[in-house]
């Protein structure tokens, strides 16, 4: 265990100082060295973009299920869906913030907003979201920081921090605890609702683009957030949860496994429509994406990424062994981890077929290309995202108390997990 442990570290280690050299070059150089242009705007960064998003609201949606709708089953891990929604969240923010040409103007949205623009309502619901997060967040962890900071080490300093004066551990405090997220959590599930599915209305609202027009974007947009949120709190309740010996650990990790399914299956089922129905009525508007989504250069990030790695080793694993938590939490990886083929196939080869017959010839240049293949900066970019939430987690992890053991196992005192 200990070899995996120090493999794994080393691993991060290279993908995190490979990933800082892609920032101070996007830093240095700007967009000069991304290979997006006039016709293709969108990459690499807007798909990892809506990945991390998508994640963020199907760990809140699941985190309602025990806060709002009373699912005590997996009350042990309501903290921690809501700090995975907080991670994930800020690391989208995080992308899309570099993916913009004038990053530090991103305020200017706040003080020039546009009604009529679906990115400005999106950005407002953002930001309601992420001040929501945090709260409940924190309203989630008050009480076991104001315990975790009368222990000592680094764990209790920062619970001493994040108490913000906080003493009142009483059975009474909790109660409010309780109702305080209660309330949160369902002001939080429309604001979840409206801002991921405002991130499928943007796409579908664009008319210009036929792959993309679809009323059932944000409603696709929701429920593949619920499947790749909740697979991956299968994967970290699976092979991160403290004590694995128990039967609520086993638990836990076959009812995520199950919802998991459910809702994957759900997925692949509306999945399965929108490509069938454009593919049938052939009109080539529509269907010259699908086909090109399947058979075209970015064939293997369907088949081999979504398919294969994505939909049939999960549903096989999941099927074969409900029960088995490790091999839950393996497809739940899976699962996680290839949705970002299904954003990636949602992005850009919206973008690669020409609105009009001829246009990739009749001007010649090199932003004016409609083969879009990520450069290697870009793909540095989002190797570090992808460390800086691993990171993120692993620190939360060690620092903050976020798992709930059951009481005949708890240990008391102390803060973060060791």
């Amino acid at each position: 265990m200990k070899i995996v442990k120090a493999i794994l570290v080393a691993l991060w280690l290279v993908a995190f100082a490979a990933g800082a050299y892609g920032l101070v070059q996007r830093a240095l150089t700007g967009h000069e060295q991304a290979n997006y242009g006039s016709y293709v705007p969108w990459g690499l960064w807007v798909a990892q973009y809506i990945y991390f998003v998508g994640l963020s609201a199907g760990a809140f949606l699941l985190s309602s299920l025990i806060y709002v709708f009373g699912l005590k089953r997996l009350e042990p891990i309501g903290k921690l869906a809501l700090f995975l929604a907080f991670v994930t969240l800020a690391c989208a923010l995080l992308v899309i913030w570099l993916d913009l040409g004038r990053p530090l103007r991103f305020w200017k949205i706040y003080t020039n907003p546009q009604p009529s623009s679906m990115m400005s309502w999106m950005v407002w619901l953002y930001t309601a979201y992420f001040a929501l997060v945090v709260v409940e967040l924190w309203v989630a962890l008050r009480a076991d920081l104001v315990v975790a900071a009368g222990g000592r080490g680094i764990a209790a300093s920062v619970a001493r921090i994040l108490t913000l004066g906080s003493t009142n551990t009483s059975e009474a405090g909790r109660d409010r605890d309780r109702m305080m997220l209660r309330v949160l959590g369902t002001l939080g599930v429309p604001l979840a609702i409206a801002f991921h599915g405002g991130v499928g209305a943007l796409f579908g609202v664009v008319g210009a683009r036929p792959y993309w027009n679809s009323g059932m974007y944000p409603i696709i947009f929701l429920v593949s957030a619920l499947a790749s949120g909740g697979a991956l709190l299968a994967f970290v309740v699976a092979y991160f949860w403290p004590d694995q010996r128990g039967p609520q650990y086993r638990d836990i990790v076959t009812l995520l496994g199950r919802m998991t399914l459910g809702i994957l299956a759900l997925d692949v089922l509306m999945e399965s429509a929108e490509f069938s129905i454009n593919l049938y009525g052939s009109i080539p508007a529509h269907a010259d994406v699908y086909r090109a989504v399947m058979f075209g250069p970015y064939w293997w990030a369907f088949w081999i990424g979504r398919v294969a790695l994505g939909v049939i080793v999960p549903i096989v694993m999941l099927s074969m062994a409900p029960r088995a938590p490790k091999i839950v939490g393996a497809a739940g990886f899976l699962i996680a981890a290839m949705f970002i083929a299904v954003r990636v196939n949602i992005v850009i080869p919206g973008l690669v077929i020409p609105e009009l017959a001829g246009l990739e010839r009749a001007f010649t240049d090199q932003r004016l290309n409609f083969a879009y293949i990520p450069s290697l900066m870009e793909f540095l970019v989002s190797i570090f995202v992808g460390a800086a939430a691993a990171a993120a987690f692993f620190v939360g992890k060690w620092v903050l108390p976020l798992f709930q053991i059951a009481p005949e196992r708890a240990h008391v005192g102390g803060g973060g997990e060791k």
